[in-house]
């Protein structure tokens, strides 16, 4: 256990005795704990795993490498039609741990195997991603901004794809793209 992660299962209001009973079946597995976007992570040889954290709905793990496992309980989530890599196992009460905590351990020890094995997940190409007609228009008028935004890193690309593309009226698309206009150019990423 690693004293920088205990603020993260101290502070948690809501599925306390459900992380604590993750932690130990994660620990269990030999993995390294670190904190990494606020929540507890845990490595192999500093390659990410699986991490711990909680929705207002469920709590859940995360393997990183979700994709690749054999789901042969079909427990694995895809959190939505974007998420390519990472695979959740959702829960709604310690029961249900404690239920599949052999399970659990075998598809940690696979996600620990497939690291050692260097295997990676295919991504989709930044290319394939749909371009919103309303940023197309906009890339096309103003070469400095087409020019910045090809500069970007492919995820910060598809961050911003993604982004205005999920608006259902183009006024909306329009309002976004030119909202992030001046990001772009400056080189940052959505969230940045």
């Amino acid at each position: 256990m690693n004293p920088k992660v205990d603020f993260f299962f101290d502070k948690a209001e809501n599925w306390q005795k459900e992380f604590t009973l993750l932690r130990t079946i994660i620990l269990d597995c030999g993995l390294t704990e670190e904190l990494k976007w606020g929540t507890p992570c845990y490595t192999y040889q500093g390659n990410n795993i699986v991490l711990i954290h909680g929705f207002k709905e469920y709590c859940a793990i995360l393997l990183f490498k979700g994709a690749l496992l054999n789901d042969t309980n079909g427990i694995l989530i895809q959190q939505s039609e974007n998420v390519q890599s990472a695979r959740q196992v959702r829960f709604t009460n310690s029961r249900e741990i404690v239920k599949l905590e052999p399970v659990l351990k075998a598809y940690i020890y696979e996600a620990i195997e497939v690291e050692k094995a260097g295997l990676k997940v295919i991504l989709k190409k930044t290319r394939e991603y749909s371009v919103p007609e309303e940023f197309q228009t906009k890339l096309n008028s103003n070469p400095p901004l087409k020019a910045a935004f090809e500069a970007l890193t492919p995820g910060r690309q598809r961050g911003y794809l993604l982004f205005f593309s999920a608006p259902k009226q183009s006024k909306t698309r329009e309002s976004r793209v030119e909202k992030y206009v001046q990001q772009i150019m400056d080189g940052k990423g959505l969230n940045d």
